[in-house]
């Protein structure tokens, strides 16, 4: 770079030009500056010394890819920190902001990853302080944004930083520093109250807001949440006691519902949030029943105060988060105030009237408010369950105003299907299945609280709109179509209203002689409705999209009365609803119901033939009724069942003929299976196939100068689809037998043909891999073949072959735009095929190595070929590649070790390398699978190397050529195991500590080093007891891998973990 001023011109066209490839002639010129750290002194001599903005965010972007990219020195570090900080103090107030921010969050990032290495990376919030107190209100800003970037910094994981060590430092500075920095946020909001300047309010609430939304737990939750069970639960649940008397102090609720007041959006907004985190504190933080009493009033009067002058709440966000903060009195036991305590407050009744007044108010608004309304209904329906619960002599007042708020929520569903009606643009609430269903969660409760009330309404609502809906049935044209549009529309909302309350009825066990009388009297309305709505003109509407709404309303409520009225357990329970039900309807007994839902069922496969909703919807509940055992028993004697079993084809069943349904057939062919092989008739079961048959004839009749056409493509597609609906249905020895008799060998070579002449097209391999991965899965036992049957080798042949011919071409292919769809699901398939293959005891392996068959040897060597060609990050990248990838590794390490020893050095680094990135992953199953691999890997070592003779074994002597190659190998996943058990908190330590033994006994040396190292890291006032904890933890341990050596290691780890945890 010749000059500074060429340095400026360069970065300006770096950030500014609208020529692309003059942008990246600048950033080529310019990627020196952040990958060579030659040249950080550089990037100093640009900040001192540079006038353009862009040249100094040049700088300091490329100081924090170094840092953060690049193991730079200690002391190049520590003199980088204190650069920064002196030049923020004399520069920064003069900066453009982004250049502040930029070299604020090089700051941040230095310290944390320094935290552990010096103390004085720990000294920020001292040099912060310096900046809050200097004069001028730029250096106080400053100092505020150092913060904020702090604790951002510490509560998000980097890119490259690994998971354990970013847990370790960020429980560090939440214990050490943290509540410092919110005392300094609520010190500054109380300063800066009355100040004109709104950055700096800002700064100090979005501190505040940062701080208790801290992730003190190292869950990683999404505050926005509020699935609050017993597991999940907001971050600021788990506040530390030692924050217990600046919550306790009423100034501190004080300060956000005065900001509030005085500020504006969205401003106001966060005031809300932090208020949100406040009432989100479990019970137990208070020092007692009456601390924890005054901070419910100061809620209330808060709350109250808000709802009487109505401020802010005409801005949406603020009234969102004003709905939360509600949500929150009552939101479990542990997290929330009880009924008695509400109702005991001075005022309760002033304030339960204002909520129900609001939420009346909002569900009027359903348009402005839907998202909103959850978090009302939510409180509501946990107002009226606690009821039973209410000791207190003060009434609840929940009897005056829950039916109101019940009226109004189904007045507003009415009105939606208007407004859907008249705007084509707005989502009507009946398509969105997550809000439909968040509402309707809560809102059966308000319901069943005054049941005969309610039911009555509903009743009374319902039946006007159902007469007019039979006289229109027997109409000869539709008339008025808007009109039956809305008319289907609020037919939806009730059934789907009356199906939650029916969902609710397991939970809340309403199974009271009235209540029952009650549920009959809802479900024979709907059973009326079923009569209606596939008779006369309706059956022509089948392709509107209000008819599909209630049809699935209708598919809905069949499954939550099933599981009340139908299931196997309510046989002998429901007998006051069938008596009803016979003098309604003629509904008397189980099996006259159960046709009903059948007959509907039948009529929804027949009718809907492009509605992938209401197919995949009608054939959940047909498999729901299939699978239990007493309905399935009851279902085999209905002649719908049987009509559809013995005519399975697309012409009685049109939507088999529909690609885009395709998925459908397997759930379709897995409930006709599933019913099928409750029979033991062999002869029904031929019968059944007969019209697969005849799909794999034509097939194979086709030469294979036309098997490359659609007609071949879509008839295969829905051939395997099919097959591995029936597959998924065998459960058993006999049912497997039935199906493997009938496939093989006739029919094998198809499959083969298909998967060698379709390889470039997944829409045809994915159905075919996946029927073939069902196919080998070994689950209950099903694939025991007898004692002198060799169908386990000639499956494992077929699996051979399958897979041989689909990995070798599909590695000479080109890569496809989208390339997980184009090679990665199916490779990620075939190693699922394989690992089940492999692992399921149907195969004696050491057949094919006698007798000089090259099956398992060619399958392995492709898999390895195919796990090799995808790059370690898309791995990790694709979910569902990466669980097969780890599932196929364990297997392999477990069974075909001398596979992967016998590979070269880098291929086995690879892989093993892979292995500590599965360990380092947040999924037990997989860090499981990756620590039993790891475990045979250092096992086999120990055995044979170790502890073992000198054998001259390829396989021993290309492990230990291997490992002399790479020295770092074992010890670094050592180190990655301690890391994990010693600072995460890992569901998994009984799979973890397997390999931990291993790879101690094989050298410990290692482990040595790695003690001196986690003890080095640790302050020094503890390591004197620490030093004692790993001379507990190798007590009474031998050198061997004998199970109870393991175990002892085991428990002495338990014991390990918790005394090195201990504060």
């Amino acid at each position: 770079m010749e000059s500074l001023a060429q340095l400026e011109a360069l970065c300006e066209r770096l950030y500014n030009s609208q020529d692309a490839a003059e942008r990246a002639h600048a950033e080529s010129t310019l990627k020196c500056f952040s990958v060579n750290t030659d040249f950080i002194s550089q990037c100093q001599y640009i900040l001192d010394n540079a006038f353009s903005p862009y040249a100094l965010m040049l700088a300091s972007s490329s100081l924090l890819k170094q840092v953060t990219e690049h193991r730079l020195s200690l002391q190049l570090r520590l003199d980088i920190r204190n650069y920064i900080i002196s030049y923020l103090a004399r520069r920064g107030p003069e900066l453009p902001s982004y250049v502040t921010g930029s070299l604020i969050q090089l700051l941040c990032r230095v310290t944390k990853l320094g935290w552990y290495d010096d103390d004085r990376f720990r000294d920020v919030i001292k040099e912060c302080m310096n900046f809050l107190s200097q004069a001028t209100s730029d250096h106080y800003y400053i100092g505020l944004k150092i913060l904020n970037q702090l604790v951002a910094e510490m509560n998000q994981p980097n890119p490259g930083f690994p998971l354990t060590h970013h847990r370790r430092v960020a429980c560090s500075f939440r214990d050490q520093s943290l509540f410092q920095i919110f005392q300094i946020s609520l010190t500054s909001l109380r300063q800066l109250k009355n100040d004109v300047e709104n950055r700096l309010r800002e700064s100090a609430l979005s501190l505040a807001l940062k701080c208790l939304s801290f992730d003190f737990v190292g869950s990683s939750l999404d505050e926005s949440s509020d699935e609050f069970g017993t597991v999940q639960v907001p971050a600021s649940f788990c506040i530390p006691s030692s924050w217990r008397p600046f919550l306790e102090d009423p100034s501190t609720l004080q300060i956000f519902f005065e900001y509030y007041a005085i500020t504006k959006p969205p401003l106001s907004k966060e005031a809300l949030e932090c208020l949100v985190r406040l009432a989100s504190v479990r019970r137990s933080l208070f020092t007692n029943d009456t601390e924890r009493s005054k901070f419910l009033a100061h809620l209330m009067t808060g709350t109250k105060d808000i709802l009487q002058s109505g401020q802010g709440l005409a801005d949406h966000d603020n009234y969102h988060e004003y709905c939360r903060l509600l949500g929150r009195f009552k939101v479990n036991y542990q997290c929330s105030f009880q009924l008695s305590e509400l109702v005991n407050v001075e005022g309760y009744s002033d304030w339960i009237r204002l909520v129900a007044e609001f939420t009346s108010r909002s569900l009027q608004s359903w348009q402005w408010a839907s998202s909103s309304v959850y978090y009302l209904l939510g409180l509501w329906s946990r107002l009226v369950t606690s009821v039973p619960y209410l000791k207190s002599d003060t009434p609840s007042l929940l009897d005056e105003f829950v039916p109101k708020i019940t009226e109004g929520f189904i007045a507003s569903r009415f009105s939606s299907v208007q407004a859907a009606l008249l705007d084509d643009l707005s989502e009507d609430p009946l398509d969105n299945v997550e809000l439909l269903q968040d509402q309707l969660d809560s809102f059966p409760y308000l319901c069943r609280f005054q049941y005969e009330g309610s039911s009555l309404y509903i009743i009374k609502l319902l039946e006007p709109i159902l007469q007019s809906y039979t006289e229109r049935a027997r109409l000869p044209s539709t008339g008025d179509i808007d009109d039956l549009f809305v008319v289907e529309g609020q037919l939806a909302w009730v059934v789907h209203i009356i199906a939650a309350i029916f969902k609710i009825k397991q939970t809340t066990g309403c199974s009271a002689e009235p209540q029952e009388l009650i549920d009959a009297e809802l479900a024979a309305r709907v059973f009326q409705l079923i009569n209606v709505t596939d008779t006369g003109l309706h059956t022509k509407r089948c392709d509107k999209i209000s008819k599909q709404r209630l049809d699935r309303a209708i598919l809905t409520f069949f499954q939550h009365f099933r599981k009340s009225y139908v299931g196997d357990q309510a046989m002998h329970s429901s007998k006051q609803l069938y008596a009803r039900l016979s003098e309604l309807l003629g509904l008397h007994d189980h099996l006259v119901l159960l046709n009903v839902i059948v007959g509907k069922i039948a009529t929804n496969l027949k009718c809907y033939t492009e509605c992938e909703e209401v197919i995949e919807h009608t054939l959940t509940l047909f498999l729901e009724l299939a699978s239990g055992y007493m309905t399935g028993k009851l279902l085999l004697k209905l002649d719908t069942i049987k009509y559809i079993i013995g005519h399975h084809t697309r012409e009685n069943f049109p939507f088999l003929d529909e690609y885009k349904c395709s998925r459908s057939r397997t759930t379709f062919y897995y409930t006709i299976g599933w019913l099928i092989f409750m029979e033991d008739s062999p002869v029904k079961f031929k019968t059944f196939m007969d019209a697969l048959l005849q799909v794999f004839l034509n097939l194979e009749s086709t030469p294979d100068t036309v098997f490359r056409t659609d007609t071949v493509k879509y008839a295969l597609i829905g051939l395997m689809r099919d097959l591995r609906g029936i597959a998924m249905a065998t459960n058993s020895r006999r049912t497997y037998g039935l199906l493997f008799d009938w496939l093989y060998p006739t029919h094998m070579p198809l499959l083969l043909k298909g998967i060698t002449l379709w390889t470039d097209t997944p829409e045809v391999t994915t159905p075919l891999l996946k029927f073939m991965s069902e196919f080998v899965l070994n689950k209950a036992q099903r694939l025991t073949f007898d004692s002198s049957s060799p169908n386990g080798i000639l499956l494992f042949r077929e699996v051979s072959k399958l897979i041989v011919a689909y990995g070798s071409r599909i590695l000479s292919l080109p890569n496809g735009n989208d390339i997980y769809a184009y090679k990665y699901k199916g490779i990620w398939i075939s190693l699922t095929i394989l690992s089940r293959a492999l692992s399921g005891n149907y195969v004696n392996f050491g057949v094919f190595e006698l007798y000089g068959d090259r099956a398992l040897a060619d399958a392995l060597d492709i898999a390895l070929k195919m796990t090799l060609s995808i790059p370690l990050a898309d791995i990790l990248a694709f979910r569902k590649l990466t669980r097969a990838y780890f599932g196929f590794l364990e297997t392999l390490f477990h069974n075909h070790i001398s596979i992967v020893v016998n590979l070269d050095t880098s291929s086995f680094m690879h892989i093993v390398g892979s292995l500590e990135s599965g360990l380092k992953g947040l999924d037990s199953n997989i860090s499981s699978q990756c620590a039993s691999a790891v475990d045979n890997l250092a096992g086999f070592y120990f055995n044979n190397i170790t502890a073992g003779e000198a054998t001259s074994s390829p396989t021993t002597i290309n492990l230990a050529r291997h490992i002399a190659d790479c020295p770092n190998l074992f010890p670094e996943i050592l180190k990655t195991l301690f890391e994990i058990v010693l600072f995460e908190d890992c569901a998994n330590q009984w799979s973890l500590s397997r390999p931990m033994l291993s790879l101690i006994l094989i050298n410990e040396q290692i482990f040595s080093d790695l003690q001196a190292q986690i003890l080095a890291s640790q302050p020094a006032d503890q390591r004197p007891r620490l030093v004692v904890c790993f001379t507990k933890l190798m007590a009474d341990v031998t050198r061997s891998l004998e199970p109870k050596n393991r175990d002892k290691f085991t428990q002495n780890l338990t014991i390990f973990r918790h005394d090195f945890r201990v504060k």
